[in-house]
């Protein structure tokens, strides 16, 4: 199983940024959607996540981003609105699921894509 994300960029304060992030692979189910972030510096931070129908955030981006998932298409977004600098950072993602036949689970990561904010 593979992960493309795309959507990363330089943005302007309080601008926004919606990421994605499409599996491909001989997928049965996906059981967790999520989105990371590592910044200069810092450690890997879980932003946001689904699964099952429910969501997190980190306290960080709440009330500003937004995840939302498609099991038909094994698709994974990530809105992110009013973006601060704070929020610059190389995002990932992660799928976690079943696959083939037998059926497998994964654990599979996106490279990361780069989200400046910046005046």
């Amino acid at each position: 199983v593979q992960l493309q994300a795309s959507g990363g960029g330089l943005v302007q304060p309080g601008g926004s940024l919606r990421l994605s992030c499409v599996a491909s692979g001989s997928i049965f189910s996906v059981t967790f959607m999520g989105w990371y972030r590592r910044a200069p510096g810092k450690q890997r931070e879980l932003v946001a996540s689904t699964r099952g129908g429910d969501t997190t955030y980190a306290d960080s981006v709440r009330d500003r981003f937004t995840i939302s998932g498609d099991n038909a298409t094994y698709t994974v977004y990530l809105q992110m609105n009013n973006l601060k600098p704070e929020d610059t950072a190389a995002y990932f993602c992660n799928i976690l699921g079943t696959y083939g036949t037998p059926k497998r689970t994964f654990n599979a990561w996106g490279l990361g894509t780069l989200v400046t904010v910046s005046s």
